[in-house]
């Protein structure tokens, strides 16, 4: 059944849940669209359901009720584990569901939520039986919108009417505190990581980079941040031990919100194609990244004007290579040179 009477179905509903296995970039791309989900049932309870990561960054959007989160991983466990998560969820007796995403996996856990009615975005791989476990249908928004707004175009076919943009997202006062004892104001932050080495400059680019900026810039404080898991561990050691360590605060294993204070207090994100550049443009702090060119890559990058970014030409994506996952390597973004990035970082110093 198409979409587009969807919101006029619903208009009663009282208790709506969100259903989007995001981790921390696409949880952040999800928030202008419950903003608007928020304002337009605004007597309803606002549930979401996502990932650990993604329900942790879920609890600083005033617009979400309670977020419910599922234990998921890159290799996530066998769907029957989260059947207690689940079951849980369907006693809460949901009006109406959201689902942005139509993947098979987020798709079977809003069915078995039980919601009488839902909204799904046709963006999954069709089967038979989608018109048994979603009510409502709509076609898949252009990839050349930001992904936040592919969001917000869904609920306009629905039968929304879409006000600007927005994420005001609220940092808890204590990793606000925390922060400010943590680092000085005006630094730059680094997030050298990504969820895979693919999307990673390499670290000697990051050593040569980092030591630019410091020589160049005597005032210069440099803050850089690595999730728990040792591979990017060992990647900010590499880059402390190589950086004057005077100057380069870092820190590993940080809650959503303790991230947030700290780029709240800088005045600058570098780094990766990842879930922490996403999280600078929602709190409005300026970036610079270096993307390599996959399919669907204009989508995730930010437009504001504070924002910049440097494209590698990636022939593995382009002839369906495999050379740099197999060197756990990014010989695209590898070509970016350090002093390019450095230049014009410097220049907006």
């Amino acid at each position: 059944m198409s979409g587009s009477s969807f919101f006029e179905l619903t208009r009663g509903a009282r208790k709506i849940i969100v259903v989007d296995f995001g981790f921390l970039g696409d949880s952040v791309h999800l928030v202008p669209a419950l903003w608007e989900i928020k304002r337009h049932y605004p007597g309803a309870e606002i549930h979401t359901l996502s990932a650990t990561l993604g329900a942790e960054l879920l609890k600083l959007a005033p617009c979400v009720d309670r977020p419910w989160a599922i234990p998921l991983t890159v290799k996530s466990p066998p769907f029957w584990k989260h059947w207690d998560i689940l079951r849980a969820l369907r006693r809460q007796r949901f009006d109406a569901a959201f689902n942005f995403t139509g993947t098979d996996r987020s798709l079977f856990a809003m069915a078995f939520i039980g919601a009488p009615r839902s909204l799904v975005c046709a963006g999954g791989r069709k089967h038979f039986w989608n018109r048994w476990v979603a009510t409502n249908w709509v076609p898949r928004q252009t990839q050349e919108l930001p992904v936040f707004e592919q969001r917000r175009q869904v609920l306009a076919a629905s039968g929304f009417s879409l006000q600007p943009p927005r994420f005001d997202l609220r940092v808890p006062e204590e990793a606000t505190r925390w922060a400010a004892g943590a680092i000085i104001p005006g630094s730059i932050h680094l997030s050298i990581n990504a969820s895979a080495s693919t999307k990673e400059w390499p670290i000697e680019n990051w050593i040569e980079f980092a030591q630019i900026l410091l020589s160049k810039n005597a005032a210069l404080t440099l803050v850089a941040t690595a999730s728990a898991k040792p591979r990017e561990q060992e990647r900010l050691k590499t880059l402390a031990g190589a950086v004057n360590q005077a100057r380069l605060r870092t820190f590993t294993g940080l809650q959503i919100g303790q991230l947030a204070g700290l780029l709240q207090r800088c005045r600058l994100q570098i780094g990766a194609d990842s879930g922490v550049l996403h999280l600078a443009m929602a709190l409005g702090i300026p970036t610079v990244t270096v993307f390599r060119e996959y399919p669907g890559w204009k989508e995730w990058i930010p437009t504001g004007a504070g924002d910049r970014y440097f494209l590698a030409d990636c022939r593995c994506s382009k002839e369906n290579r495999s050379d740099c996952v197999a060197a756990d390597r990014a010989a695209c973004l590898a070509s970016i040179p350090a002093e390019k990035v450095a230049s014009l970082v410097l220049e907006g110093s």
